[in-house]
């Protein structure tokens, strides 16, 4: 299990090098329920209700016209940083690489999405079979895995002098500190307080009410993101939204809809 999960991690931040924006990724990973429906029901043999299959149906709307809309941005952004090149079949080529690229990132995000399900299966089973333990359940997962980062040392070292690099920041008695080592450690204290919730959560709360808050969490980061870093955001990203958290809902059933979902106990059905 900890070595599937330093697998998913990986997944999930190699995207970032295939000029996917932040918005995009937050809305994509937002249909993580989608493969975890599917090998619930290939792999765990489950059965779920009309209501669920409807709101995988609203998610990956939602999900298909926000890609559709960040696809023309994306090429439309880089190509636009770049300097036109007089030869109309050297234009061509450079717009088909940026669009090949982020094709790539897209598929990696799809692959992370299902390696993300995997990952629920595996821990669902262990602590069916082991009982709920999260704080050990963090401490392995995250630890364990540390020796893996040897084979991304290069990567690593290249960020650490991009770091290095940054504008100099002053904390006071005279020392300063590079801006993005300081993003780093908030950045380190924020996913702690949340990683460690959500593992608490899994513990206490059903999966549904866990994928929930998760969602919504992702859903606040989208808007934050937005703003702060003027990302483009169209009516066609909001319609989009607008349906996968409307899924979102309808999938942990937050909302009773008749002939979608099997009648509440204790109400007789006609």
């Amino acid at each position: 299990m900890v070595a599937y999960f330093f697998l998913v991690q990986v997944a999930n931040n190699a995207s970032y090098m295939f000029r996917v924006s932040i918005p995009l990724q937050m809305i994509f990973r937002a249909g993580s329920m989608i493969p975890s429906l599917l090998l619930g029901v290939l792999i765990l043999k489950k059965k779920y209700s009309k209501a669920k299959y409807v709101s995988v149906m609203l998610v990956t709307m939602g999900i298909a016209m926000c890609t559709i809309a960040s696809a023309n941005q994306e090429v439309k952004h880089v190509h636009d940083d770049k300097e036109p090149s007089k030869d109309p079949e050297t234009e061509a080529q450079n717009v088909f690489n940026d669009l090949l690229l982020w094709t790539l990132g897209l598929l990696m995000l799809t692959v992370a999405l299902f390696l993300t399900a995997g990952m629920g299966i595996i821990q669902e089973k262990t602590y069916s079979e082991f009982g709920k333990h999260p704080k050990e359940s963090l401490f392995y997962n995250h630890f364990l895995p540390l020796p893996g980062f040897i084979f991304l040392a290069s990567d690593i070292s290249h960020h650490v002098s991009l770091f290095n690099q940054t504008t100099p920041v002053s904390v006071g008695l005279g020392f300063s500190i590079p801006q993005m080592w300081l993003f780093l450690i908030g950045n380190l204290l924020t996913q702690y307080i949340c990683i460690r919730s959500v593992f608490i959560l899994t513990t206490e709360c059903s999966a549904l009410s866990v994928t929930l808050v998760v969602t919504l969490r992702k859903f606040v980061s989208l808007i934050l993101s937005i703003f702060y870093f003027h990302n483009p955001f169209t009516h066609l990203h909001w319609i989009g939204t607008a349906l996968t958290f409307v899924g979102v809902i309808l999938f942990t059933e937050m909302v009773h809809v008749p002939g979608l979902m099997p009648p509440k106990k204790g109400v007789k059905s006609d």
